[in-house]
């Protein structure tokens, strides 16, 4: 196996969902800053006011509800859209490993990822997986515990491991309100 790559070249095919080294030192340093930035947000609890608390999760996405326990793998872009609900225990792995076992080669070998979108409107259910390059399409719902292996189209329930096409849905003719009752009062 090659020597890893520099790490502006490491870093660029970690973006572009190519093969990389994922304990690069670099990325192991960023991992660490996350990790103390993680913990400085989970630390503010209850002290912080209902108001500051919807800021912060502004920033992530616009009215946007991530429930507790949630795991994301971003070795490339995770986009979730506006107004969209994530169940508790929810994963988000967009960095995958090679099948083959001589390229992968443990915590020595390269990995890769492919970046992961959800619409807008979308409700996933507690206990979902989400893999590297799916695209959830708008107004999806993903029932609990599902894996979600493939693209999913708009406006449709899929549920099951791997996640299947239940049904359609339908859509009122009323479009969600922007800003949201529950997220926009204080």
């Amino acid at each position: 196996m090659d020597p890893p790559p520099h790490l502006v070249e490491n870093r660029r095919r970690m973006k572009a969902g190519e093969l990389y080294y994922s304990f690069h030192p670099d990325l192991l340093a960023d991992r660490r800053r996350c990790g103390v930035a993680c913990a400085r947000f989970n630390s503010v609890g209850y002290d912080v006011s209902r108001r500051r608390a919807l800021e912060l999760w502004q920033e992530l996405g616009k009215h946007v509800y991530v429930n507790s326990n949630s795991t994301w793998l971003d070795t490339c872009l995770i986009t979730i859209g506006s107004r969209t609900l994530v169940g508790p225990n929810c994963c988000f792995f967009s960095a995958t490993h090679p099948t083959d076992p001589t390229i992968r080669d443990g915590t020595r070998g390269p990995e890769f990822g492919k970046p992961i979108t959800v619409g807008e409107d979308c409700w996933i259910g507690g206990n979902c997986i989400i893999l590297a390059g799916v695209t959830i399409g708008r107004g999806v719902t993903v029932g609990a515990g599902s894996v979600v292996t493939k693209d999913v189209p708009d406006y449709v329930l899929v549920a099951g491991n791997p996640a299947k096409i239940i049904r359609k849905i339908e859509v009122s003719a009323r479009a969600p309100e922007e800003g949201g009752a529950a997220m926009g009062a204080e």
